[in-house]
């Protein structure tokens, strides 16, 4: 059996929020996910990238181009390809993005054809881990920010991350009230989104530890 890549398809979709949402640099109201599915006979490895829907035609004009008939099976290979494809338009953001979905897909897609779990395949280590709810956008109101937290904490999910930053005055209230909601036993992640510079982070990084 040949191992060949036959055919490559994206597609783009545009996910609505339900609604507006921000954490501390960045505002949205929608999410933009590339879906890359890649075939060999009758198997397909699926992959996708959060990104922009540029990241979709990098991949159908640039990436295919180098992807499309190599070996499904040397991963290593199309990843180095994909790499010096893009050597002059520049490895960061959009290309990073749109390899990546690539890449995740031709792993995928060798875990198909060996008929064995992706984990198998990329090494497993442990039996199994544990899920984080990651959530708590800064343009929630605290009652939103505890309902969120707390659903998840009724399914059972025992590590929870929110966003601060936005409004730093605001964040000793907000991380107070998320950690009372969900309690003892449950881990409580925050995320800043690179909105503190070094002496917040440490300043703020104090204070939760007192509330």
């Amino acid at each position: 059996m040949s191992d060949k890549i036959d055919e490559m398809k994206v597609s783009v979709y545009k996910v609505p929020t339900d609604q507006p949402e921000s954490d501390g640099t960045l505002e949205w109201n929608s999410t933009t996910i590339i879906i890359v599915e890649i075939s060999e006979g009758n198997k397909t490895g699926i992959g996708y990238t959060y990104s922009h829907e540029s990241a979709a035609n990098l991949i159908n004009n640039k990436l295919s181009e180098v992807i499309k008939n190599s070996d499904a099976m040397n991963i290593s290979l199309g990843w180095n390809n994909m790499i010096k494809s893009v050597r002059n338009i520049g490895m960061s953001g959009i290309a990073s993005s749109a390899i990546a979905a690539v890449d995740i897909a031709l792993w995928d897609l060798k875990a198909r054809i060996l008929e064995i779990p992706l984990v198998a395949l990329m090494g497993q280590v442990h039996k199994s881990t544990p899920i984080y709810g990651s959530g708590g956008f800064t343009s929630y109101s605290i009652k939103k920010l505890q309902a969120q937290l707390s659903g998840w904490v009724e399914k059972n999910i025992t590590k929870v991350k929110m966003k601060i930053g936005r409004q730093p005055s605001e964040d000793i209230k907000r991380v107070k009230a998320a950690s009372e909601t969900i309690g003892e036993g449950i881990e409580l992640m925050v995320d800043a989104n690179g909105a503190y510079d070094r002496k917040q982070a440490l300043y703020f990084a104090q204070q939760h530890r007192l509330v």
